[in-house]
């Protein structure tokens, strides 16, 4: 999703900084400056952020795509050390970019983007640390709208559910253990997902459809839409 939203934003004329533990080479051919980072640290954070700052003499827009499932596991199972992993990765790498870029989105009034999950509002079992924390991502932009949107800072979440990215496709990946759950092979378990997850429109999200609803919220054409929360899943959540 971070690479389709890229794409998008240099494809309107954005100048964008990426940046991920690996630069990929599909990365750097979309013509971005590229950062080497672990956003999930402190270090990371400001590495970024400093970068960003430097090479762009500023900051208008922020997407927050930063994040992971964790192992499908127990709740039993899960230590300390895993609640810390998956939240430094899924919250507190939200919390520290959006302090750092702050200041510079105030004075030029820009706009940031959270990405947060469906598990948010339908928690998935064997992944509640990962829910617990995509659900506070979802709190956090509300509350930095309802903070920051009176001084010209739109901030708006995007709720997917099942993306095709490699999260589901690849081998040893959380497609793989939901599949290996289900007792079959990764290939049928995408192709039953649709009926298996309820997806009304019978097929699950592509990377290209998220990266167009966050350029749309980045965009003037969005400019009076603050702490909304948009789910993007095909039908799948069926609640109010």
């Amino acid at each position: 999703m971070g690479l389709a939203t890229v794409r998008t934003l240099i494809a309107e004329g954005v100048r964008v900084m990426g940046a991920a533990r690996t630069i990929t080479p599909e990365l750097k051919e979309t013509g971005a400056l590229t950062v080497s980072a672990d956003l999930s640290t402190t270090e990371g954070v400001t590495t970024l952020t400093d970068s960003a700052l430097a090479e762009l003499s500023g900051i208008d827009l922020l997407v927050n795509n930063v994040g992971d499932g964790d192992d499908v596991l127990g709740f039993l199972e899960a230590d300390d050390d895993h609640w810390a992993r998956v939240f430094d990765l899924n919250l507190l790498s939200a919390v520290r970019v959006s302090r750092a870029a702050l200041p510079s989105l105030i004075e030029r009034r820009g706009a940031i983007v959270n990405v947060s999950s469906v598990a948010a509002r339908q928690p998935a079992v064997g992944q509640i640390a990962y829910s617990a924390a995509k659900a506070a991502l979802t709190s956090l932009g509300k509350s930095l709208a309802e903070t920051f949107g009176p001084q010209g800072v739109r901030v708006n979440t995007v709720s997917p559910g099942v993306v095709r990215t490699s999260a589901w496709e690849a081998p040893g990946s959380l497609g793989s253990q939901y599949a290996a759950g289900a007792g079959v092979e990764q290939t049928e378990f995408l192709r039953q997902a649709p009926e298996a997850f309820g997806i009304s429109s019978g097929r699950i999200t592509e990377a290209q459809e998220v990266a167009a609803l966050i350029a749309f919220l980045l965009s003037e054409a969005a400019g009076n839409i603050i702490g909304a929360d948009f789910v993007i899943d095909g039908g799948q959540i069926k609640t109010l």
